[in-house]
């Protein structure tokens, strides 16, 4: 037979029991509660095998609590979180039922939370969405119901703010060009064409349009330098194709190079 030597408070919800064979285990308040473990207390191998069996699930439940108490998971990230925690798999597959269970582990719940966390400040579309949480371990089936609280009117007003926010940032383009890297950046987070249309038919160009000028000017003057080392005819040429592929009017780009041939004379 064996004795409890002692049990002390370790960290966390663990006590730290030693026994009279030399052993020590770490085990929840769970599993000393049930077994009614006391200092004095004698056992036999087999009951000390089964604490040990019973200590090792209920340490790895109460991990996963832990874990969970931060923020919600997924079956996936409770899975990976105790295995990097050297949790049997047995025990994983068992804590995991026990916390399904008790409702502290749905993957459903945890879709539609996400996604009502990036409708509201987020600005991500419903594509790259369904690749994060295909990422985080859910079901195809569990993706699409929880995509389906994402209206189109949400993605549009998502996808609009999300557009309004980039178009202060480009300076020196021309409106075809803002266009075209507006509705780039909005296909990239996941929206459709459809809303990428709808989105930029709602955008105000007017200050890109006054800034047009300007900007050719900008670019103008850098393709102008990068271009010195050719002839003048290639120069020219070079200058306004580049300056046509950026959006620019061609009677604005002749204007310009028309401009910077009479100065260079």
């Amino acid at each position: 037979m064996l004795t409890v030597v002692k049990i002390s408070q370790g960290r966390g919800p663990f006590y730290k029991v030693e026994f009279s064979n030399g052993e020590t285990l770490r085990l929840s308040e769970d599993t000393v509660v049930r077994h009614r473990l006391l200092k004095g207390q004698e056992l036999d191998e087999k009951l000390l095998a089964e604490i040990k069996r019973e200590g090792k699930e209920d340490m790895g439940y109460q991990m996963a609590l832990n874990y969970l108490s931060y923020q919600l998971r997924t079956e996936k990230e409770i899975r990976t979180y105790l295995k990097d925690n050297e949790i049997e798999s047995d025990d994983r597959n068992k804590i995991v039922i026990r916390l399904k269970e008790v409702k502290l582990v749905d993957d459903l719940v945890y879709g539609e939370s996400y996604i009502r966390t990036q409708m509201r400040l987020g600005d991500k579309g419903p594509r790259v969405l369904q690749q994060k949480l295909k990422q985080k371990g859910l079901k195809e089936n569990d993706i699409q119901q929880a995509l389906y609280l994402y209206e189109t009117d949400e993605q549009f007003q998502v996808a609009l703010h999300t557009a309004q926010k980039s178009l202060k940032k480009f300076h020196h383009h021309s409106q075809r060009e803002v266009r075209q890297k507006i509705q780039q950046l909005l296909m990239t987070k996941g929206f459709n064409s459809d809303t990428s249309k709808n989105v930029l038919a709602e955008l105000d160009f007017s200050e890109v349009d006054e800034q047009e000028s300007d900007a050719l000017e900008v670019q103008g003057e850098k393709l102008w330098r990068k271009n010195q080392r050719f002839e003048p005819a290639k120069r020219r040429q070079k200058v306004k194709q580049s300056l046509y592929q950026k959006g620019f009017q061609l009677d604005q780009i002749d204007a310009f190079i028309r401009g910077k041939e009479e100065a260079d004379e």
